[in-house]
C-alpha cells in the first residue's frame, strides 16, 4: 500500500504515519514544519523502521504540490490532515486560516483531479462545521451541560452553520471535498472529527485542550478556563481515529462519497473542567491553579457526535474509554517531559 499524508508530522499525521509504517506501507509525509513540535514528530518517525519519504512543502504552494505529484499519482490512499487548527488563530488571522484550510484543500483536490487519481481521499474535517448550535435545547446540570433531545448526539444530517473563520474555512473545504467526489468522480470521504487526544499531541491553550491541561499540570503551569468549565465534549483517542481511517479505506465503495461524524460519541464525554479536573487530580495528586475568563466566540456548550452511521456503514466504533486514554496520555507526557520544556 502507498499512502500520502499531508500534515504528516503533526499530532494526528505522525500517529497515522507510524501506524502505516508498522503495516509495511510506503508512507509519504508532506509537511511545512511550521509548528515547533512537528520537527520532533518527524525525528521520531525517521527513527522508526519502515519505508518513509518526507517532502518539505506547503499545501498553499503549487511548487510544493509539484514535488508531491509523482507520489499522489501512485497513491492508494491520501490522508489530508494539513491545516490551520485553532479557532482563536482564525479570528486573529482569518486570511491565513482561509488560505491554509480552504485554498490548500482546493489545491490538493485540483492536483488529484488533474491526475485522475483513484486514491481514497480522507479529509479531516471538524465538528465546528455545525456552528454554535444555539437553537439546540440544553439543560444545565451540576457539572455539565446536556442536550435535551439528542440522546445519541448530533448527526451528520444536521444543517451546517459555520461560526468563526475556522468553521468557515474547514466547512468550505469539507464541502469542496464532498463535491469533488460527486462532480469529478474522486473517491472522497469526509470525517467530521471531535476532540482527538493522545501521545505526540503538543497541546497549547488554544488547541488540544486535553493534552494542554495534562502538560500544564505536569509542568506546574496555570490553566485558563474559558466559560464556566461545564462545556461538554466527546473525546476520541488517537488510535481509534487512525483505525477509523484504515477501516474507511478498507471498506472501498461502501464509504465512497460519504460524510461521517467521528468522535467518542455519547459513551465518551467529559465536561472540560468540572469533570476533567477530578480525573487529572487523581493522576497528578496535586492542586492545579486555575484562572476563569469569559466565553470564547463560537464555543459550543455541548458537542457530542452521533457516530452510529460509521458503525452501520463500515463497522467502526471507539474502543478506548476516556479514563484509559487520559491515563495513557498522562503517562506519555510524564515520561517525555523534556519534549515540552
Amino acid at each position: 500500500m502507498k499512502i500520502v499524508i499531508t500534515g504528516g508530522a503533526g499530532f494526528i499525521g505522525s500517529n497515522a504515519a507510524n501506524y502505516y509504517l508498522q503495516k509495511k506501507a510506503e508512507v509519504v509525509v508532506f509537511d511545512n514544519l511550521s509548528r515547533a513540535h512537528t520537527q520532533k514528530n518527524l525525528s521520531w518517525l525517521t527513527s522508526r523502521n519502515g519505508n518513509l519519504t518526507f517532502i518539505h512543502g506547503d499545501i498553499r504552494s503549487n511548487e510544493s504540490l509539484g514535488k508531491l505529484m509523482p507520489f499522489l499519482k501512485k497513491a492508494d490512499a491520501v490522508l489530508h490532515l494539513a491545516g490551520q487548527v485553532a479557532v482563536t488563530t482564525s479570528i486573529t488571522n482569518p486570511r491565513e486560516d482561509f488560505e491554509v484550510n480552504a485554498l490548500g484543500t482546493l489545491n490538493l483536490l485540483e492536483a488529484m483531479r488533474f491526475l485522475k487519481s483513484r486514491a481514497k481521499l480522507i479529509y479531516s474535517s471538524t465538528n465546528k462545521v455545525y456552528g454554535s448550535m444555539e437553537d439546540v435545547p440544553v439543560v444545565t446540570k451540576t457539572t455539565r451541560y446536556e442536550y435535551t433531545d439528542l440522546p445519541h448526539g448530533v448527526s451528520e444530517f444536521r444543517n451546517l452553520d459555520f461560526h468563526s473563520p475556522y468553521g468557515c474555512s474547514k466547512g468550505a473545504a469539507d464541502q469542496y471535498v464532498h463535491d469533488y467526489g460527486r462532480i469529478y468522480g474522486l473517491d472522497t470521504v469526509v470525517m467530521r472529527q471531535s476532540c482527538i487526544y493522545g501521545p505526540r499531541q503538543f497541546g497549547v491553550e488554544d488547541q488540544g485542550w486535553v493534552a494542554w491541561f495534562l502538560i500544564a499540570a505536569i509542568l506546574n503551569k496555570p490553566i485558563t478556563i474559558y466559560g464556566d468549565g461545564k462545556q461538554v465534549r466527546d473525546l476520541l483517542y488517537i488510535d481509534d481515529l487512525v483505525r477509523a481511517y484504515d477501516m474507511a479505506i478498507a471498506a472501498g465503495k461502501k464509504t465512497r462519497g460519504r460524510i461521517y461524524n467521528i468522535g467518542g460519541g455519547a459513551k465518551n464525554t467529559l465536561s472540560v473542567w468540572r469533570e476533567f479536573e477530578p480525573l487529572v487530580h487523581a493522576l497528578h495528586k496535586k492542586a492545579i491553579p486555575v484562572i476563569y475568563k469569559g466565553w470564547r466566540a463560537g464555543d459550543q456548550r455541548v458537542f457530542i457526535a452521533d457516530i452510529r452511521l460509521a458503525k452501520r456503514e463500515f463497522g467502526w466504533e471507539p474502543k478506548t474509554k476516556v479514563a484509559d486514554g487520559v491515563q495513557q496520555l498522562y503517562d506519555w507526557i510524564a515520561q517525555n517531559k523534556s519534549l515540552f520544556r
